[in-house]
């Protein structure tokens, strides 16, 4: 009886045959793509310095408009402290420019709507203000206020 073939050595030269096919045709590929290269020399450049410049536009774009983190308020404690105002009384002048009443301010702070009155009234004294919205304004100047 005749021996039976291996199916070993088949595949061997299957798998050599497509790897001399694959490598024939990447060649072919090759030489293709650099006859294409020497004929289309100035559309490639073009299509280059276009992508380069649109990469460029994307960068600039993304840091000109990115949102930027806002600038820390200080409250220029410099102006706060020379002209002595407490901070019982900087948390009566916030919420005076947030447009409460003395009432509200009270309950707010958990105090007496007469306190309120009395930081109030020393708060136009140190601010040199004869009305609210005076007071308001010289703390916006002097930077005590946003």
């Amino acid at each position: 009886m005749p021996k039976a073939r291996t199916p070993g050595p088949i595949w061997k030269q299957v798998t050599a045959y497509g790897g001399l096919l694959a490598a024939g045709t990447l060649a072919l590929q090759w030489l293709d793509y650099r006859r294409f290269a020497r004929s289309q020399t100035d559309e490639i450049a073009v299509a280059l310095v276009a992508g380069g410049f649109l990469v460029l536009g994307i960068v600039i774009g993304i840091r000109a408009f990115a949102p930027r983190a806002p600038i820390p308020f200080d409250g220029n404690p410099q102006a706060i402290e020379s002209l002595g105002i407490t901070p019982r009384e900087l948390a009566v002048l916030h919420e005076l420019a947030a447009g409460r009443s003395n009432k509200e301010i009270a309950i707010r702070l958990a105090v007496s709507p007469n306190t309120i009155k009395t930081h109030v009234t020393r708060l136009f004294e140190k601010l040199g203000a004869a009305r609210r919205t005076d007071a308001l304004a010289r703390a916006r100047e002097l930077g005590i206020l946003p």
